[in-house]
């Protein structure tokens, strides 16, 4: 059974493996953490002030885990959401976005959000001139070429927010995503 835990209860390995999730639940991603360095750095962030997590564990087994940055009194950023890509659909990752969201409540937090680039191509929105309208270009958006987080998202309730065109390169925005709480 997959029960879900804070993060700072992992021991070393555990944390290790995060590492090691993070890094091939990512890999497809060019901006994303492609050495153990990189990886390690990111997990260890969850131990600042400003910052929480959870991970999802079947007995000893870390499965997956999600951060928030605490940046506003009422509203935080998921940062990130990594599930191990052996276990992907299997509920992993909404069962950690609905546990940040319970904790996220329980400290008065209004809102989630989040930004989810796209500079592989895995929406409508890769490759496209956004500008000069590039909210009525996110009105379109639809999947393409190999799964984008932007769909998970909207099936556990986030809805689009914004883009910044072109913040990862020519044709590659980074998506915002925002979810109401209360």
């Amino acid at each position: 059974m997959t029960g879900v835990v804070p993060f700072e209860t992992l021991d070393a390995q555990q944390k290790a493996k995060a590492a090691d999730i993070l890094m091939r639940a990512l890999a497809h991603v060019p901006s994303a953490y492609h050495t153990v360095e990189e990886a390690t750095a990111e997990v260890g962030k969850l131990g600042e002030a400003d910052r929480l997590g959870f991970a999802a564990l079947e007995s000893d087994t870390l499965l997956g885990w999600i951060g928030a940055i605490k940046t506003y009194s009422y509203g935080w950023e998921l940062h990130p959401l990594v599930v191990d890509p052996d276990r992907h659909r299997r509920g992993i990752g909404t069962l950690l976005v609905y546990s940040l969201e319970e904790r996220a409540r329980k400290d008065g937090v209004l809102t989630l959000y989040l930004g989810t680039d796209d500079d592989y191509g895995g929406t409508t929105l890769f490759g496209r001139a956004l500008y000069p309208e590039p909210i009525d270009a996110l009105r379109t958006i639809a999947p393409a070429g190999r799964g984008h987080p932007f769909f998970f998202y909207r099936k556990v309730g986030f809805v689009p927010a914004g883009v910044l065109p072109d913040v990862n390169g020519n044709g590659r925005p980074d998506l915002f995503m925002a979810k109401r709480l209360r």
